[in-house]
């Protein structure tokens, strides 16, 4: 299949170093759902271990890239978690520096917990951390997805959970905060009938998920608010409810916070959804991590 003039994705995505060659080109193996479900049968092989880090560098070698993220989304338990780690042990053998491998990782505790993080940052350059998605369809009430902070009285265990708090935990585990990478999505995530947190919520707009690109936010004839206190930026009104998403605002807070922490830098997901102009969140982020 021909991509942008090249023959196939991969070939495509190798071909953005001819014209961008600072870029470090990193392939993501797995995803949500079921992009992970192969991952526990095949760490838990020692042969099937040895031959995905040698496949992962044949990859590297025939794409002209520069390293492999694992997107295991996620271990299930202690046994899984150990084999993790015991999978990027295979991984940074067959991919020492100056190849780049990364992780990204779940921002809850309740999957964390299963990985001994010290360990496995031995082996990685970054840990991707997804500090999004800690309220939607799945909790009981309307909330914040992507609080930089948590309020002081959260109203249920979702709400408790915020960028900072997962930051802490990770780094109280052993990870070195230059390794941290943190998430911030360039989508929204809808609430229809609710005007604020901590309303219960039965239907959701956007799409099958529930959520809204940042780039068509806030929605038509809703009103955007910002809550600097807990770095989180909303939208009521329209055809979306009470949305919550990050603007250009909310992302200058989280990159002050990464410097004021020295994290290692921020992450989207997706680029796709981003805005252009004095709305753009890349950018925001880029001119307040690179200040002074």
């Amino acid at each position: 299949m021909e991509v942008d003039g090249s023959p196939g994705c991969l070939r495509s995505f190798a071909a953005l170093k001819s014209q961008f060659p600072h870029l470090k080109l990193i392939l993501s193996i797995g995803g949500g759902g079921k992009g992970s479900e192969p991952f526990a049968a095949v760490a838990a092989n020692p042969q099937a271990r040895e031959m995905f880090a040698h496949s992962s560098r044949e990859l590297c070698l025939s794409y002209s890239l520069d390293g492999i993220d694992v997107d295991w989304e996620h271990p299930a338990d202690g046994r899984q978690g150990h084999n993790f780690v015991l999978l990027l042990e295979a991984l940074r053998r067959y991919l020492p520096a100056p190849y780049i491998l990364t992780s990204a990782l779940p921002a809850g505790e309740w999957a964390l917990q299963h990985i001994a993080l010290a360990d496995a940052a031995r082996y990685l350059d970054f840990i991707n951390l997804m500090t999004y998605d800690f309220s939607g369809p799945w909790t009981d009430a309307s909330g914040h997805h992507a609080q930089l902070y948590a309020p002081r009285s959260p109203h249920n265990d979702a709400a408790a959970t915020s960028c900072a708090s997962s930051v802490t935990y990770v780094r109280a585990m052993g990870v070195p905060a230059h390794k941290i990478i943190l998430g911030i999505p360039a989508y929204g995530r809808s609430f229809l009938g609710c005007s604020d947190v901590g309303q219960r919520c039965a239907v959701h707009g956007g799409d099958d998920e529930g959520t809204f690109e940042y780039k068509d936010l806030p929605r038509p004839g809703a009103s955007e608010h910002v809550d600097m206190g807990l770095g989180a930026a909303y939208c009521c009104g329209g055809d979306g409810g009470f949305v919550s998403y990050d603007n250009a605002q909310t992302v200058r807070q989280k990159a002050a916070y990464v410097k004021d922490q020295g994290l290692g830098g921020v992450f989207y997901w997706t680029a796709t959804g981003d805005a252009k102009g004095s709305r753009s969140l890349v950018e925001a982020s880029f001119t307040a991590l690179h200040a002074g």
